[in-house]
């Protein structure tokens, strides 16, 4: 760490970390490297959150939340902290390479690869828009990668207790200096399109900002980060799903000496004397010495309110999804346009896209953009007899800025989805997609997850860095938060560090790789995944 941060104090022997998903998870191996007696509270009948999964018919799963995987060293790191490797947990964690990363379609037929490999990708753009374009992209992508390692250390990987932090050192003022030459305060959007002119690459290099929760103009360039990952360093697969993540994650807290107890939510705290003696669950209480939270922000507010410790503004939320999850025939998918991985199915829309999902005054997409997951494609294992798991996202706005009545509204607007869908190409699917989980602002609101986001907070330049939530409570001596509502922010990688990070606030530095933007190491067992195993310890 470039500074020195805020521990808690008093001791901190018995941690209950309350949260079952990536954030809870990497926190609690941390503290377990640590030497803490930890114990893991999930409300969910199984680990994962955000990665969870959905049963299908045949006693298959598929994942509930995300599908996208960068940076799986973060993963690796945290297994490391109890002395593993992924290959070590039940099940065993072996992360494929997607290649390419994306395929993009148009509105105007057009269709890309996205590759990560820097030559694979100047030959497809080299197709695609011609030779200059390509030389363009050359310097995008240098830009993004300067950007990244400029910003990993100081933003994405560190604890804050002041914006003074981003000046309280030579490096970090170095750091921070060479973000502001590099424009990494500027408008990804405008960062962009100085660089390439062909309006559909800008697409590819500029929807990551949804992640972030605001319209490419409007995004912080620092965010360009989170399109380097994703075409840069590499977008990685699971074998199994990326609810395999969490569920090897709890393997290794139980193998560590931990216990993972789920079915348990957390209904109440017991303080004394500005600590948490205990957490509360129906009848239960679990003692403590330390509480780490990690629910979503309405979730653990609302634990926090009746002892003065809830902030008293609620953040700006992000943009939500209408997610449809199912099956489809193998033999009639092969017939779409859908041939990789994940397909970002490109409306003629863009800028008016982004308006009407993050306005103030939210809206339906007119003209809608949607990722298409077909997993089975790097995981065959995953077909159900003749068919596959198939999920199709639709952005939407929250219920903050389009309180719509989506009990009703849900179903009539999946079967919309479909007949877009169809009328681009993807003959049959409006009648052959069996849809047996649909996914709205409203079933997010349900699960906790405030205005009905899965995203959280959205990363305007107030719930940025040192200007997000922090994860220590004030009020609260032991109180440390962890996940997508605090530092470092949305995505499974910085979740993921999100753990780490409470766990420092805890114990102090603990070791970690950082990344490199031109490294292409592939962590990983060499074995396939496994059955999911038990995670509880009694």
């Amino acid at each position: 760490m470039a500074h020195a941060v805020r521990t808690v104090t008093g001791p901190t022997d018995r941690v209950v970390v309350v949260g079952g998903g990536l954030a809870g998870l990497s926190a609690a191996l941390h503290l377990l490297g640590a030497g803490r007696e930890v114990t893991v509270l999930e409300s969910d009948a199984a680990v994962g959150g955000r990665v969870g999964s959905y049963a299908l018919g045949h006693g298959r799963r598929i994942d509930s939340g995300a599908t996208v995987m960068t940076l799986p060293s973060v993963v690796s790191d945290a297994l490391g902290a109890v002395g593993l490797t992924p290959g070590d947990t039940t099940p065993p964690l072996r992360f494929d390479r997607l290649s390419p990363a994306y395929h993009a379609r148009f509105a105007d037929g057009s269709a890309l690869d996205v590759h990560s490999d820097s030559d694979a990708m100047v030959d497809e753009v080299t197709r695609f828009a011609g030779t200059d374009e390509a030389r363009r992209y050359l310097a995008l992508r240098t830009w993004l990668a300067k950007i990244f390692d400029a910003e990993f250390a100081r933003f994405m990987d560190a604890n804050f207790d002041s914006p003074l932090d981003l000046v309280s050192s030579r490096g970090a003022l170095r750091d921070l200096t060479r973000l502001v030459t590099l424009g990494g305060f500027g408008s990804l959007g405008r960062g962009v399109a100085r660089r390439l002119t062909d309006p559909r690459l800008r697409r590819v290099f500029t929807f990551q900002a949804l992640y972030a929760g605001v319209a490419p103009e409007r995004a912080l360039a620092v965010y360009g980060a989170i399109a380097h990952m994703d075409t840069g360093l590499g977008v990685y697969f699971p074998r199994g799903g990326m609810h395999t993540i969490a569920e090897a994650m709890a393997d290794a807290v139980v193998r560590a000496g931990g216990r993972v107890v789920t079915g348990t939510a957390v209904d109440a705290l017991t303080v004394a004397q500005r600590r948490v003696v205990a957490v509360r669950s129906g009848a239960d209480s679990y003692e403590c010495d330390i509480v780490v939270l990690t629910p979503d922000e309405q979730v653990t507010d609302a634990l926090l309110a009746p002892h003065g410790a809830a902030p008293r503004r609620r953040s700006r939320m992000a943009p939500s999804a209408v997610v449809l999850h199912g099956t489809v025939p193998s033999e009639l998918a092969a017939s779409w346009p859908v041939h990789r991985h994940h397909t970002i199915e490109f409306g003629s829309a863009w800028e008016r896209t982004f308006r009407e999902i993050t306005g103030r005054r939210g809206r339906l997409m007119s003209d809608p953009s949607f990722l298409i997951t077909r997993p089975a494609l790097s995981d065959p294992a995953l077909r159900i007899g003749d068919r596959e798991p198939f999920s199709v996202l639709a952005p939407c706005p929250n219920l903050d800025t389009a309180p719509l009545a989506w009990r009703e509204l849900g179903p009539a607007y999946a079967r919309e989805i479909l007949t877009t869908l169809a009328d681009r190409g993807y003959r049959g699917i409006d009648v052959h997609f069996d849809v047996e989980h649909l996914d709205t602002p409203q079933t997010w609101l349900e699960r906790g997850m405030a205005a009905g986001s899965p995203f959280a907070g959205a990363h305007v330049f107030r719930q940025t860095g040192p200007f997000r939530r922090r994860n220590l409570i004030a009020g609260l001596d032991n109180v440390v938060l962890a996940g997508s509502s605090t530092t470092p922010g949305v995505g499974v990688p910085t979740v993921v560090l999100s753990g780490r990070l409470a766990a420092e606030r805890v114990v102090g530095p603990v070791s970690a790789t950082r990344p490199q933007s031109r490294r292409r190491a592939v962590p990983g067992a060499s074995r396939r995944g496994g059955e999911v195993a038990g995670a509880a310890n009694n």
